[in-house]
């Protein structure tokens, strides 16, 4: 009934009308783009107003007769113009602003500050959240292919790599998935195969976006999923006159030693007397990569204490495969009048990862080589289009809504031959009969730092030490033990509709409310698994003979480069010749299946790693923004977000009795609703007309996982203690009360200095957790996740961004922007079979972040040389061991270049370098010596030219 109540006193405030009043309306344009962030100010009042996305704004004023409106944009002239008013809205137009003389002159290049630095530092120092703000040439000016990489180098900003791309991204230091991804203010869906919440971002294309803005701290307007914060992706709108340019670059990957092409197109105008506008951009990149991973497995299961960091087996992975990235976006808006507007948005993108991956593997414990080939072929599709419009009714009363329908999906077709999709492994192993040397005195094998003896090797001097040196790798030694299609497919579809209301009150106050329901389906099946076990493998009688590696089509081992070139030592013995893909497909026809004796050995567990998740959303919000003074803004609200969920999954028992045992599969459904009720708070206090102090106080959450909440249950009697692995669909969001205080300072010479500190409290923290249950009088072991830990998070970060035009001649086109974020977090897990409480940080979060740029501009030059770095961070908790075998993401540190050159006014060459430094991606477990995972990629680049025709 509260709920009900709430959402029809957020209605009510929505429904309210004012008195008419005269205004003024336009366009802020530049010479080649619209100005987004310009403040339009009635001179001699308080009244002044702030530039939409578009440069569009909408100034209302009390009175008719003559005023003087005053624009003002960051790195432009000021622009004062004096008219008289009448009854109703003036329509100004287009107003162009002029660049100002002692901050761009000749130093900087044409177009690369008013495309990016003017726009970004406009839009934050006006905004009323605190944020930060990248543009589209911002970003075209390093080498950031994908939605990722564009905002790396945001301060406080952390990305995942994946294969030397980054993937994901997290604000101040939370899991992935407490950051909330926007595509045009609406929560992107997220086809994440591990079932997290977190969006996977290297299927958009970096030219699809016009800018990015990251709010740190959200206001009442924005969802509030986020405990880290938002990061919200604005797709191209229709330009303020017409655009049309190209690009078009080649470029060459040192690892693959193949080459890659890149390109893009937009075409934007306006048509009916500025009615109709419209843009379009369409952009590909298609690149050949490799990569070498070097893994680590450890006997963490063993009862025995000593042996958990023994080795089990080491492989050495090799990647050689091309990646597609298509996108497609559209932008359109019809203007009926003054007071209405129309518009859709939409977009398609397609990421295609096919790589063929060979693993060789040394197998410690069972006196084995074992070879993996497969072939991976993954697709990622994003998809979708929203509709909306604004509306102006009287002059103080605004709406503005949006309805939208986003599907992203993540899925595989292979193999061809078989009616079941997934990932197809193939693995042959052969025995090592004379065993190894260097084994420690209990016959296990160790890294010298974990040694009982000192008896071991440092990983990366890494000897297989065998007995008989003559036992390689043997394709036809090698024979064919496994089939696999582990099944990843996951699709989550959202559909929103959304209203709000903005009251001008009066030139003090401004009153905001909006309603909003989602609806979010999501189909997932992660590591269901197909498996085929040849009959001669298990002993039956009469079975058809192994099949060799040798003896099926293969071909050409890719090489590239080298194989495995940065541990010194020579793997070349670790080399074979693999299938060829087709060679692969054709084992899972079932002719081939049945005459090489394999036989389905699936697990009737797949059945509980499929679900189906229906989860609606209803939220409404009311807030105000009040200026008692020019210095002085307040904004104040609550949000209120309902969440009802609905998940259907499948029950699994595993019972025996006597000799026999028997499995039933039946289906389960299970629902859970709540509501979060969230207050914020933001004062703003313009210091100076150059500095801003920035206070806030957000409430905002985190809803559970869906592999977590996942109903499926999974109960196996056949264990000494019986077991139950259990969803929990009666998850409570992590819940976070939120801190903020950030100071900027802007320079004349489109410059900014900030910095501040933040405090996160958190409750209802999601681990796994494992218990004793007595159900009917037996005893379970139950493992299921919970809410079962609070904590906290504190960070401190600072940046600074200079452009030393004091500098004499040559030189005063120099300048350097840099960032740091130190970020601290804990939170206490529970051991299992213990009462301790072990302190750890949050998972994914680095202690230290930080970005340093170089850059050049002057005369047509532009030059950039741009350091990343994060440092370690959790990335996995072993609540069964303890912090020692925690597993973590080392530092990391990247170095990228670009380049370009303005060879005629309307032409721009260009050069980008990847990974210059070549520095690998490592994982380890508890020690940062016990490498789990080391990876390299190389250096990649290209070069091309971008042309703009109009």
């Amino acid at each position: 009934m509260k709920n009900i109540i709430l959402y029809i006193v957020i209605a009510a405030c929505c429904f309210q009308f004012g008195a008419m009043a005269q205004g003024v309306q336009g366009k802020l344009i530049s010479s080649e783009s619209a100005l987004p962030g310009a403040t339009i100010r009635a001179m001699g009042t308080k009244i002044a107003t702030i530039s939409n996305e578009n440069g569009d704004f909408r100034l209302q004023l009390p009175k008719s007769g003559q005023v003087t409106i005053q624009y003002s944009f960051i790195g432009y002239q000021n622009l004062d113009t004096t008219i008289v008013l009448g009854q109703s809205v003036v329509d100004l137009g287009s107003i162009s602003l002029k660049p100002a003389s002692n901050t761009l002159g000749e130093v900087i290049v044409r177009g690369f500050v008013a495309g990016s630095q003017s726009k970004a530092y406009s839009i934050k120092k006006n905004s009323i959240a605190i944020m930060d703000v990248v543009v589209a040439d911002a970003i075209g000016k390093l080498p950031d292919r994908n939605a990722a990489e564009a905002i790396q180098r945001i301060q406080g900003v952390a990305v995942a790599r994946y294969h030397g791309e980054a993937d994901q991204a997290t604000v101040r230091g939370t899991p992935f998935s407490w950051t909330s991804t926007l595509f045009n203010g609406s929560r992107l869906p997220s086809a994440s195969v591990y079932g997290t919440r977190a969006s996977i971002l290297d299927a958009v294309p970096s030219e699809m976006i016009q800018r990015v803005e990251v709010s740190k701290a959200i206001t009442p307007d924005m969802e509030a999923d986020a405990i880290g914060g938002s990061i919200n992706f604005v797709t191209k709108t229709a330009p303020a006159k017409r655009v049309f340019n190209v690009s078009a670059a080649g470029g060459y990957n040192a690892f693959s030693q193949n080459g890659s092409t890149n390109g893009s197109m937009t075409y934007g105008d306006r048509f009916f007397n500025g009615k109709l506008g419209l843009v379009v951009t369409g952009a590909f990149w298609d690149r050949n990569w490799g990569t070498d991973s070097y893994d680590v497995s450890y006997n963490t299961g063993s009862a025995i204490v000593l042996d958990r960091t023994s080795i089990n087996s080491i492989m050495f992975k090799r990647y050689m495969g091309k990646r597609q990235t298509y996108g497609l976006t559209y932008g359109i808006e019809y203007k009926f009048n003054n007071n209405h507007k129309i518009f859709s948005r939409g977009l398609w993108d397609k990421f295609n990862d096919i790589r063929p991956v060979h693993e060789s593997y040394i197998d410690y414990t069972n006196k084995r080589y074992q070879y993996n080939y497969r072939y991976s072929h993954y697709q990622t599709a994003l998809n979708g289009f929203e509709i909306g419009g604004e509306h102006f009714f009287g002059d103080k009363l605004k709406v503005d809504w949006l309805a939208s329908n986003y599907s992203t999906e993540f899925y595989l077709e292979t193999p061809s031959t078989n009616d079941k999709k997934g990932l197809p492994i193939a693995t042959f192993r052969q025995r090592i009969n004379g065993g190894f040397m260097g084994l420690s005195s209990n016959g296990k094998k160790y890294w010298n730092f974990d040694s009982p003896d000192g008896i071991g090797q440092d990983p990366l001097l890494f000897d297989p030490m065998l007995n008989d040196a003559s036992e390689k790798l043997d394709p036809a030694k090698l024979t064919l033990q496994q089939l696999v299609i582990y099944g990843l497919n996951t699709k989550e579809a959202d559909k929103n509709l959304q209203v709000n209301f903005t009251h001008e009150t009066s030139s003090q106050l401004k009153l905001k409310a909006g309603l909003k329901f989602r609806t979010k389906i999501r189909d997932a099946a992660f590591g269901t698994t197909a498996v085929w076990v040849p009959n001669a493998a298990l002993g039956v009688p009469n079975s058809p003979a192994l099949l060799t590696l040798a003896s099926l089509k293969r071909e050409e081992f890719p090489i590239g480069a080298g194989y495995f070139n940065p541990l010194t030592l020579d793997y070349s013995a670790l080399i074979v010749n693999p299938l060829v893909p087709q060679q692969l497909f054709d084992l899972y026809t079932p002719s081939a299946l049945s005459a090489n004796g394999m036989r389905d050995v699936s697990p009737v567990t797949n059945a509980t790693l499929r679900y189906k998740a229906n989860e609606s959303v209803l939220s409404g919000y009311v807030m105000a923004e009040y200026k008692p003074t020019d210095a002085l803004t307040l904004i104040g609200g609550v949000r209120s977000e309902t969440t009802m969920l609905s998940l259907d999954g499948n029950k699994l028992a595993t019972t025996k009795v006597g000799a026999v045992t028997t499995t039933g599969v039946t289906s389960i459904k299970q629902e859970n609703n709540y509501t979060n009720l969230l207050p914020m708070f933001h004062a703003k206090i313009a210091l100076n007309e150059k500095s801003n102090l920035r206070l806030a106080y957000t409430s905002t959450f985190s809803r559970a996982n869906f592999s977590d909440l996942n109903p499926g249950e999974n109960v196996d009697m056949t264990q000494a203690i019986p077991t139950i692995s259990r969803g929990n669909t009666g998850l409570k969001p992590t819940r976070a009360n939120n801190f903020d205080l950030m100071y900027e300072y802007y320079f004349d010479n489109l410059g900014l200095v900030s910095g501040g500190v933040f405090y996160k409290k958190l409750k209802d923290i999601v681990f796994s957790n494992r218990s004793m249950e007595n159900i009917g009088g037996t005893t379970y072991m139950l493992t299921q996740a919970s809410n079962i830990s609070d904590g906290e998070l504190i960070g401190i970060e600072i940046g600074i961004n200079k452009r030393l035009s004091f500098l004499p001649g040559f030189l005063s086109g120099l300048g350097v922007e840099a960032n740091y974020t130190f970020i601290q977090s804990e939170a206490s897990v529970p051991v299992i079979g213990t009462t301790r409480l072990d302190k750890t940080s949050l998972p994914n979060q680095s202690k230290h972040l930080y970005n340093a740029i170089l850059y050049y501009e002057r005369n047509g030059l532009m030059l950039r040389l741009a350091g990343n770095y994060r440092g370690a961070s959790l990335e996995a908790i072993n609540q069964a061991l303890g912090k020692d075998f925690y597993t973590y993401t080392g530092k990391n540190f990247t170095l990228d270049a670009s380049a370009s050159v303005q060879v005629s006014k309307k032409i721009k060459a260009f050069v980008e370098l990847n990974n210059l430094t070549n520095e690998p991606l490592k994982t380890y477990l508890g020690d940062e010596r016990r490498v789990t995972m080391l990876e390299w990629y190389s250096s990649r680049g290209q070069a091309g030219i971008r042309w703009e025709l109009f």
